[in-house]
């Protein structure tokens, strides 16, 4: 008979080996769960961390120590349930949704800060300082210069938003309601002084900050110091540079009125004969920067000295010879991006056998930033860059597709970062799987594994792969070194905007890496090899396996409803955590790249009659054009249309 015992005066019930089996799983859950709760509060001991392995890793600042994960996630039985941040509909574009946040960087995972696994957390947008230029619509030009010059402007606006600025176009409208406005026209001075103070009184009604004319151009890097120091919008003075004489001011409101005033207190004789505003305030209104202009500025005396080809088309036909300017900024915008790349452009491919169809789009795209844009002087340099290697001169760009992400500054790298459903179909080139596939047989976080061996080496954990390449992605200056995209999407058409110039466009010979190239700079068929960083050249018949694993790979994850297909898809992206991550990183990084463009466009479309968007002017302004010339002489028509 068993023996019975007893707890204060009471007996005890029997332990059968189910209760201790109950018994010992609870113990051990929860002492599982306090270690993991507490492990945050234990310092590092210094005489063990004498004897880490050094890696040539940058240090990541604040990164989280993994306590700090597991007291934030599901394993944690103390924590409590908080409710997920507000969700804002601005927040959400194209299918992506994310919430912007410091801690970006500070947590590996979106979903610690945002509780939506399908949420990305993504850094604060950064804002752009307005820079302004001055273009009256409504002159008296005939419709293919408004035309020409609406391109112009819309060259200038695309240069100056890649550059992280908001280009703002003004008009008449804006001098109007200025409160000068009334005393300034009734001043008697020359028709070129009224002009420049119209666009004077129009920067003054937006407070300041930067003005410029639209043949002013950043053709230069974005780290730039100069360009820094207009993003910052702090400047102690009104300021002009010495060798663009009217094309730049940066200054406050109060520095720009007291500019205006300057001019309504000069002597109504000597100002009869003013023809701008510097050449009649006092030296000490303006102050004048006399270090080098590292800017484009593309100015009369500049064409004329420099362009003599466009500057003499201008002279016959101003409306053509606008066309051509515009052309020759566009070439020189381009060329200057590509002499900063001296090192070519990188399309990454971790699986070269199986992800030609997958990255077909972004080689596309290096190709086309690696030809030669159309130029009327092709072998000409930028008014800035007088030493650059034009185009047509220099050796083919080399485009390479390695297996690896390079983050250096002579390179730019185009990345096509696939969903895990994706990657899973057309690296195994199979239908279907599994969970037990997954789990048994699946690498875990292949993608980002592979992508960054080169960047951080092998011995390195997912979690410090994934905040480096967010950091990559989406961290200082990362946009204008590198270019991420989501594989199942197609390649923006945009581009133009994110690289500031027009991008010419080719025909993509797939499963090469030569880049279209003038038929005398092609090397010959003898040297045709394919480069070492480029893989294997893939076959028509492998490429047409792979398009169908990746339509239905685009069905798969576009579904929203709970089926078999979703919940597999969710065990697949619970097993490749880190790829899910930056693959819902960087789509959701691009789509609100793409809103806030569109949102600006649709607002600046409604400004200025049209001019300078994609668009083109407006059909209101035109058919004022078509009522201008059916009124003009027939001698006028005939007349060559003078230099501005």
């Amino acid at each position: 008979m068993p023996r019975q015992y007893i707890l204060f005066g009471r007996p005890v019930p029997p332990f059968t080996a189910r209760r201790l089996t109950f018994l010992l799983l609870g113990l051990s859950i929860f002492a599982i769960a306090l270690i993991s709760t507490l492990t945050s509060g234990v310092p590092a001991s210094p005489s063990l961390s004498a004897y880490d392995t050094k890696l040539s890793v940058p240090h990541v600042p604040n990164m989280p120590h993994i306590g700090d994960s597991l007291s934030k996630s599901f394993l944690n039985p103390f924590r409590q349930k908080s409710h997920p941040p507000p969700h804002n509909d601005k927040d959400e574009y194209a299918g992506s949704s994310w919430l912007s946040d410091w801690k970006w960087l500070k947590v590996p995972f979106s979903s610690i800060i945002t509780v939506d696994e399908d949420r990305a957390l993504l850094p604060p947008l950064k804002p752009r300082q307005p820079v302004y230029c001055y273009y009256d619509a409504t002159a008296k030009k005939t419709t293919e210069e408004k035309d020409a010059e609406s391109e112009l402007l819309l060259t200038w606006r695309r240069a100056w938003w890649a550059q992280g600025f908001r280009p703002v176009i003004l008009s008449a409208s804006e001098a109007m309601n200025n409160p000068s406005y009334d005393l300034i026209q009734r001043l008697n001075v020359d028709p070129d002084l009224m002009a420049d103070l119209m666009r004077w009184l129009a920067w003054d009604t937006m407070d300041g900050g930067i003005l410029t004319h639209y043949t002013l151009l950043p053709a230069v890097a974005k780290e730039d110091s100069l360009l820094a120091f207009l993003r910052r919008g702090e400047y102690p003075h009104l300021t002009r540079w010495k060798d663009l004489e009217d094309a730049l001011f940066v200054g406050h409101k109060d520095q720009i009125k007291s500019a205006i005033q300057a001019v309504t207190n000069i002597d109504p004789k000597k100002l009869a004969s003013v023809k701008s505003l510097i050449s009649g305030v006092p030296d000490e209104v303006i102050k004048v920067e006399k270090a080098t202009m590292p800017l484009a500025a593309y100015t009369p005396v500049i064409i004329a000295k420099k362009y003599a080809k466009v500057a003499d088309e201008i002279k016959r036909h101003r409306a053509s010879g606008l066309v051509s300017l515009n052309k020759l900024i566009a070439t020189h915008l381009h060329v200057a991006w590509q002499n900063r790349f001296s090192d070519g452009i990188e399309v990454i491919k971790p699986f070269p056998d199986h992800m030609s169809t997958l990255v077909s789009n972004a080689l596309q795209l290096a190709r086309d930033l690696a030809s030669c844009s159309d130029s009327p002087m092709p072998s000409t340099c930028p008014p800035n860059l007088p030493r650059c290697t034009p185009c047509v001169a220099m050796s083919p760009m080399p485009v390479t597709t390695p297996t690896r992400f390079h983050n250096t500054s002579k390179v730019f790298s185009i990345g096509t970062v696939p969903h895990p459903w994706t990657l899973t179909l057309v690296k195994e080139m199979r239908e279907s799987f599994n969970v037990s596939w997954i789990r048994q047989e699946s690498p875990r976080d292949s993608w980002i594994r592979t992508v960054t061996e080169a960047l951080l080496g092998p011995g390195v954990t997912t979690t410090l792969r994934l905040v480096r390449l967010k950091e990559a992605v989406a961290g200082d200056y990362a946009t204008s070194r590198s270019l991420w995209v989501a594989a199942e999407k197609d390649m923006p058409s945009d581009m133009s905007w994110y690289f500031g110039f027009a991008i010419p466009k080719k025909v993509l010979d797939l499963g090469q890496a030569q880049p279209p190239v003038p038929a005398d700079r092609l090397p010959g068929k003898e040297n045709k090899q394919p480069h070492k960083n480029n893989g294997p050249v893939v076959t028509p018949e492998e490429r047409a396996s792979e398009q169908p694993l990746i339509d239905q790979a685009k069905k798969v994850i576009s579904l929203t409803k709970s089926t078999d297909e979703t919940r597999l898809r969710a065990s697949l992206e619970a097993w490749n955590m880190a790829d899910m991550e930056i693959w819902k990183f960087v789509r959701a990084f691009q789509s609100r790249r793409h809103q806030e463009r569109e949102q600006w466009e649709k607002l600046e479309a409604k400004y200025s009659g049209g001019s300078g968007t994609e668009k083109g002017r407006s059909a209101w302004f035109r058919w004022q054009d078509r009522k201008q010339d059916d009124g003009r002489p027939k001698e006028q028509e005939d007349a060559t249309p003078k230099a501005k």
